[in-house]
């Protein structure tokens, strides 16, 4: 009988210290993160070069939000590509077909990216290689039917130029906001009970069903905000370029990037995605201004050394290996 409330006060204790050690791993996260975004945010009043910045907090971005979906859900879309192009199209479509101003069209551009994830919403009952590869149909599909809609529409092959819209630091600030909004997003999910709903999930739907977790509803959430973020990236991105151009905005390579990247650091860890970014991205720039003519073989070859090496990314493996450090890893 005695024992009882010493095992309560045990387990009540166990968990204080959870929760501390929760909050500890928050903080760090938000305080490098606020330290990324601040060091960012100078960097236009301090040169005019400012392509790798803000490629870097697109992929940042991307890599994030593709970790809402792998990391948290379990889910690897290869057709994720598919949010990034229509967020594209649409921010054009808006500002110079339509004429709206380039805020309600980056608006637009999230807007339809949540649209189209509710339209796929159904492919989430499949799993594994199957919800893959579907996805991948899908975003050919749609990629297909934008192409040969009207060319007065959609620009053809040619695409669609924004000439009138070129404002380089504004759209620098517009993704710095949706970087930090990802990033700020990814953390909250982290600790909140849908972030928890979404791992129990993961780990076991049959289990999660069992205690009382709305497994459809759960992984419906995860998806719309997976699909959000790329497609407003995805607009932004055609801001500062000032072009959609139909084969990039579709292309495989950026679900291969926006996996490669969040896998480089850990999927799982809200860290890993940024570390992983800014490593493989440092490393590319650096090989592309080095060693041009070898600069996908070399690249391509860290890439798989990392994985046989650090299978579970760089965060990841870290914290394998010295579990002591999960206090202060995110």
């Amino acid at each position: 009988m005695s024992s009882s409330p010493a095992l309560a006060a045990g387990a009540a204790s166990h968990r204080a210290q959870d929760q501390r050690a929760v909050r500890l791993r928050t903080r760090i996260a938000v305080t490098l993160f606020a330290a990324l975004a601040a060091g960012l945010a100078v960097i236009p009043m301090a040169t005019s070069n400012i392509s790798f910045a803000f490629y870097l907090m697109l992929w940042i971005t991307m890599a994030s939000a593709m970790n809402i979906c792998v990391g948290f859900t379990g889910y690897l879309p290869f057709g994720y590509v598919v949010f990034y192009g229509v967020g594209s199209y649409a921010t054009g479509i808006c500002y110079k077909i339509l004429g709206w101003p380039i805020l309600p069209a980056l608006l637009a551009a999230g807007g339809v990216g949540v649209a189209i994830a509710l339209l796929l919403a159904p492919t989430l009952r499949l799993r594994g290689v199957y919800f893959g590869i579907v996805s991948l149909a899908l975003a050919t599909i749609v990629k297909l039917v934008i192409s040969n809609l009207p060319q007065s529409f959609t620009g053809g092959s040619m695409g669609i130029i924004l000439s009138s819209a070129n404002n380089p630091t504004h759209s620098y600030y517009a993704m710095l906001i949706v970087m930090g909004a990802t990033l700020a997003t990814v953390t909250w999910l982290s600790v909140s009970r849908l972030g928890r709903a979404l791992k129990a999930i993961r780990d076991d739907d049959g289990a999660a069903a069992c205690v009382g977790i709305h497994v459809p509803n759960t992984r419906l959430k995860a998806w719309l905000l997976a699909a959000l973020f790329p497609a407003l990236a995805g607009g932004i991105e055609a801001w500062y370029t000032n072009v959609v151009d139909p084969e990039y905005a579709f292309h495989v390579l950026i679900t291969a990037k926006s996996i490669i990247y969040a896998m480089a650091g850990g999927f799982g860890t809200i860290l890993g995605p940024v570390v992983g970014t800014l490593a493989l991205l440092g490393i590319d720039h650096v090989i592309w201004q080095k060693f041009p003519v070898v600069n996908l073989l070399l690249l391509g070859l860290i890439i798989v050394l990392l994985m046989l090496f650090l299978p579970r990314g760089i965060v990841g493996s870290l914290i394998k290996r010295k579990p002591q450090l999960r206090r202060y890893i995110a």
